[in-house]
């Protein structure tokens, strides 16, 4: 059976340059093009790393890479990262990590934000599958939980617990992440100023149109894809 994953991160590497930053998600295609990039050490040897992820940094010191935090980078020239979906004008959800906050900071900062994966991922319109995640200030909780119920009145809302330990998950900020579950998505755009002008939210998974490009790969082997407005 086809590594769709590993294809897709086969294509990747074909757009790293010598000198540059890369910027690096969480996940499995991320951790493959990590190690075709072992296997070209002159290149991998002039590249500076950042990442949004713990295991990915941790990755990175595995194989010897030059890693620095995200604080002390000005802008990545690129920066990859999977989605749990994305459609067709490359708006991406990403729900699982709980890490969007940083994830999204990086995807700002870069000179290209570079979704890659397998094709399961890709679909005309982003459905409810999956949650939209919201960081939130502890002290807010409470406000950002009847808000979202005011909006959003169909909504299910819960705060995300643990499975390591007994009570809520911790961001990698101190917060707080709560997990949101519509019946039916408003445009996106209404969506991704409504939640982020609730006071005390940090930041929502909602990556609304800031993907340069998609490189996935599936059965009909691997596609680039445009954002189309």
């Amino acid at each position: 059976m086809a590594d769709y994953k590993m294809e897709a991160a086969k294509a990747a590497i074909k757009l790293i340059r010598q000198g540059q930053t890369i910027g690096l998600g969480a996940g499995t295609t991320i951790a493959n093009l990590l190690s075709l990039l072992a296997a070209e050490a002159d290149l991998a040897a002039s590249l500076t790393f950042v990442s949004s992820s713990f295991k990915t940094t941790a990755l990175i010191r595995q194989y010897g890479f030059n890693v620095q935090s995200i604080a002390l980078t000005k802008s990545p020239d690129i920066y990859f990262d999977g989605c749990d979906q994305f459609d067709t004008e490359l708006n991406a959800l990403k729900s699982g990590g709980g890490i969007h906050t940083s994830e999204k900071i990086l995807a700002a900062m870069a000179g290209e934000f570079i979704l890659i994966g397998d094709a399961g991922k890709y679909v005309n319109k982003l459905g409810t599958t999956y949650s939209l995640v919201i960081e939130v200030l502890p002290a807010a909780l409470q406000l950002v939980v009847q808000r979202l119920y005011s909006h959003f009145p169909d909504a299910n809302v819960s705060i995300r617990m643990s499975d390591k330990k007994d009570g809520a998950a911790i961001s990698d900020n101190g917060n707080l992440l709560l997990d949101v579950y519509f019946t039916e998505l408003m445009p996106l755009d209404q969506l991704n100023v409504l939640v982020k002008m609730i006071p005390g939210v940090v930041e929502h998974s909602l990556f609304y149109r800031m993907a340069a490009k998609a490189i996935i790969a599936g059965p009909e082997g691997v596609r680039i894809i445009n954002p189309q407005y």
